[in-house]
């Protein structure tokens, strides 16, 4: 519950950034213009001497000066810490939440309680000790995690229900546990006791109101406006804050303890305002004392006040008061300096500077070999290939530090004729420490921890991972680089391998990893670079489609581009939505069947199906339940929900709905136990014939009537003899083979091509591929052809899973219905699944007529067979396709490319 109150408030500040901004200051200046009514004009050094007897020791002068210098010192090393995240908006926003919340807050309260601001110079070490950067940095990594606008508003919200309830409580812990020195009577500590706690207030105030939204308005404000990626995004960090934050989930017990503690501190403060202390005849009576601030116990000093005439203006006296500085405060102002120095301009040389020899290593160590053998034009090729990388994965060059952005693995430096001699002689540097072998497991593990992985050399960070320093899944967050991760896990893979060169030709450079970490694929170590063709146009309800299909099959695209052409040559085809709801079918077990029986009984009652629908319902905005069935086998029940899952294929929707769902249920028969989720009663990616029956995912018909004249001019046959094949091989022949849906000649063979063009689950082509072909002839003389095809469990989306990746969302839009509907959720779905029954039509009727025609074997051996990886004997007595008869141009008759040109 506290943590959706957090999330819900974290989404009101990230929706109302403007408003709660604006609020935010109006509220500071308020508290800040609040003086001219609550403060007095006596204004101490200005228009009133004040004799302040306060005896200064030497040792309180050392402490105040070490204070500061940790407290500058402190800060210098959150800075250097969130400099390896390599984001200039990280250190921004947290340099304006650190000047905001320790200064203009404190400032405004001090104001509005009534004392002077000339103070706050001595508490000023206690604002920067008390200031952690560590949940302002973590927030700011949930929202620069983010793949794009729409995104980060959610990001953030969901930050905020993370890190807002165990901020909360270390900010009361802290506040009651610094409050005790208020109780103290010492002055001194006193005064700065009160302005800690005011810092963490403030802190506390920025981080819950300001922050986020200011967050989430400079990264909108910051958003590339062109295509790509945004500029403020960390892929190294997208899909790993979920894992960072479970790894430094607070201990319970400690959560516990801080309850105790917080509980018994509120009541220590409760007895000190309540219970009345003793006066002591010693201390200055009620008249001479200025009063409290704030209640907070600080005691001001009993003076002897003369009020004269000022000299100067008011602001002038405050600048100086400012200005002016002891020698203590003068060593902390020069080590500030000599630390911002540092950071600003030293800092960032050494980082590349230790980080380019291991760089270049490792690009010289990839390339040396291919350096002696590659042609100029190859080199220049290579070349053109980086600066289209380096372009295309960073549109702002100052984004990141400069060894991420100039590396690239398996690419080539471009230099410039001016910089030559400079990279002259530093190569000639960099050869010379080449041989230097890889630094310890224990060196470079503190390494790891202090700087990062970045500047470890590639032989390093394999150590490290054989050492278990690093896991093997997490390269790629680790190097902050999904590519180079991806190359050290090559490298490691490589040498277990029989043949050291079995992974040259799987490529993995130049591609958008983004998308694929925490989302697609784990342990990865390349991609695998398809052929995709295009099937089309398919004339379909009146739209044409250009269909891209993935296969290694000759002949298939062929073979269905033809039957497009026969399908729109005759009117196109019509398409139809039957059915539409994803299933998942848990396994329940009852203490007894009779109890299992008044299971199944209740299920059936409308009354208590809108329960379960209401529970089901809640988990999200798209998926609405549809119906339930449920089975019985002795005290086992097996229950199938079907929902509607908008434009998502949706299983995992159904998941977190059924989940919901039986916890309702469980309410009504505590004695259920739950076997597993999904119990093979859905069907998932198996053959079954509930599937086949009641559908799942789309149920979609296609129908198209195809010219006679059509049939025998371009696919080569008659209307009868289709007809007679058509009842022969789908319908007899599937009968005899105890077929559960394939009353087809090929369906899968389509849908899996388009299947993995799209992006779509590619072992779900098991169940989509269910298909019934029907052909008979029609017209007045019969003259014509009728085909249909009818798919009741096409399981397709077009958001989520593989469709996410940009080459398989490119193909979805070429055919206009990539991501999800502006308008209609699911329609987008929708016409993909008629698109793929259609397109199954068109490969059934091309199929079906080089059957009837005696072409397949033709075609195929012409154009379906690869004498690549065949050996030398076997193409000497391969006569087979020699003994093909031949037309005049060269041609065999009948062959897929033929006939579909």
């Amino acid at each position: 519950m506290l943590t959706g109150l957090f999330k819900a408030y974290g989404r009101f500040c990230v929706s109302h950034p403007w408003e709660v901004i604006v609020g935010t200051i109006t509220a500071t200046i308020c508290l800040l213009s609040m003086n001219m009514i609550t403060n007095s004009d006596r204004v101490c050094g200005w228009n009133y001497i004040c004799n302040v007897d306060e005896d200064i020791k030497s040792s309180d002068v050392i402490i105040m000066s070490l204070t500061r210098c940790i407290a500058v010192i402190y800060i210098y090393m959150q800075f250097r810490n969130l400099r390896k995240f390599g984001s200039k908006y990280i250190l921004g926003i947290a340099g304006v939440f650190t000047i905001f919340s320790s200064f203009v807050f404190s400032s405004a309260v001090i104001h509005f309680l009534d004392k002077e601001i000339t103070g706050l110079n001595e508490a000023m070490p206690f604002f920067l000790l008390l200031i952690d950067l560590s949940k302002a940095s973590a927030l700011a990594k949930f929202a620069l995690s983010s793949s794009s606008q729409l995104e980060v508003r959610e990001n953030i919200a969901r930050g905020m229900a993370v890190l807002g309830p165990n901020f909360t409580l270390d900010a009361l812990v802290e506040v009651l546990v610094i409050g005790v020195g208020t109780l103290s009577g010492v002055r001194q500590l006193e005064m700065m006791c009160c302005f800690g706690c005011l810092s963490i207030l403030a802190n506390y105030v920025v981080f819950m109101t300001l922050f986020p939204a200011c967050l989430s308005l400079v990264l909108e404000l910051s958003q590339d406006r062109s295509k790509g990626p945004p500029v403020w995004q960390l892929n190294q960090l997208a899909g790993n804050i979920l894992d960072e934050v479970e790894e430094q989930k607070p201990n319970p017990v400690v959560q516990r303890v801080k309850l105790i503690m917080a509980l018994g501190l509120a009541l220590v403060h409760a007895h000190s305002w309540l219970v009345p202390c003793e006066k002591d005849s010693n201390l200055p009576g009620s008249d001479q004392l200025m009063g409290l601030m704030g209640r907070q116990g600080i005691a001001s000093i009993p003076t002897a006040q003369q009020k004269v005439e000022p000299d100067i203006p008011l602001w002038q006296f405050y600048l100086t008061s400012w200005l002016s500085m002891s020698y203590d405060e003068f060593l902390t102002l020069v080590l500030a300096l000599i630390l911002s120095i540092k950071y600003i301009f030293f800092e960032n040389n050494e980082n590349n500077i230790s980080s380019l020899p291991a760089m270049e290593r490792r690009k010289s160590g990839m390339q040396e070999s291919s350096r002696v053998e590659e042609m100029e034009e190859e080199e220049v090729i290579s070349i053109e290939s980086t600066t289209c990388l380096s372009t295309c994965t960073q549109t702002d060059p100052d984004d990141f530090p400069e060894p991420k952005t100039s590396f690239f693995l398996g690419g080539s430096n471009v230099t410039s004729p001016a910089d030559s001699e400079e990279e002259e002689e530093s190569e000639q540097e960099e050869e010379d420490d080449a041989p230097r072998p890889p630094r310890s497991i224990e060196e470079c593990a503190e390494i790891l921890d202090t700087k990062g992985a970045e500047v470890l050399t590639d032989e390093e960070v394999r150590q490290l991972v054989r050492s278990k320093h690093i896991p093997g899944y997490k390269l790629e967050s680790k190097l902050g680089s999904a590519e180079r991760g991806v190359a050290v896990r090559r490298q490691m893979l490589t040498e277990q391998l029989h043949k050291q060169e079995a992974l040259e030709k799987l490529p993995y450079t130049s591609y958008d990893y983004s998308f694929v970490t925490g989302a697609c694929c784990e342990n990865v170590i390349g991609y695998m670079p398809v052929p995709v063709g295009v099937a089309g146009p398919l004339l379909l309800d009146g739209r044409e489609y250009q269909v891209p299909m993935a296969t290694t099959e000759g002949c298939l695209v062929a073979s269905t581009n033809r039957g497009c052409r026969a399908i729109k040559l005759s009117g196109g085809a019509r398409s139809y939505i039957i059915g539409d709801g994803m299933t998942r079918g848990p396994v329940v077990r009852m203490p007894s069947a009779a109890q299992a029986s008044a299971l199944k009984i209740w299920l059936r009652d409308n009354d208590n199906l809108d329960l379960l629908r209401d529970a089901f319902n809640s988990t999200s905005r798209f998926c609405r339940l549809d119906s339930i069935m449920s089975a019985v086998a002795g005290r086992h029940i097996y229950i199938r929900f079907k929902a509607v899952t908008g434009d998502a294929m949706g299983m995992n929707m159904l998941s977190k709905g059924t989940e919901q769902a039986l916890k309702k249920l469980e309410e009504f028969f505590p004695d259920m136990e739950l076997l597993s989720l999904s119990g093979n009663y859905c069907t998932d990616k198996k053959a079954t014939a509930i599937n086949w029956l009641e559908g799942r995912g789309k149920s979609v018909v296609s129908e198209a009537i195809i010219k006679g004249e059509e049939v025998k001019k371009v696919l080569k046959t008659s209307v009868s003899a289709l007809v007679d094949l058509n009842i022969s091989k789908n319908l007899i022949g599937s009968s005899m083979a105890g077929s559960i849906g394939g009353f087809n000649a090929h369906a899968a063979n389509i849908v899996a091509a388009v299947f993995i063009a799209t992006g779509q689950d590619a072992a779900q082509v098991v169940a989509s591929s269910n298909c019934m072909t029907l052909m008979e002839a029609t017209g007045e003389n019969g003259e014509d052809l009728y085909i249909s095809c009818t798919m009741p469990s096409l399981e397709v989306g077009t958001v989520g899973g593989g469709t996410v990746l940009p080459p398989q969302r490119a193909c979805l839009k070429m055919m206009g219905i990539d991501g999800s509907h502006d308008s209609e959720p699911g329609t987008n779905a929708r016409q993909l699944a008629q698109v793929v029954c259609s397109t199954v039509m068109a490969g059934e009727l091309s199929l079906m007529s080089a059957l009837a025609a005696g072409h397949l074997v033709r075609s195929h051996l012409r154009h379906n067979r690869s004498k690549l990886n065949m050996a030398p004997e076997a193409l000497k007595n391969d006569v087979a396709s020699e003994s093909l008869p031949k037309l005049v141009n060269g041609r065999e008759p009948g062959t897929c490319t033929a006939k579909a040109s």
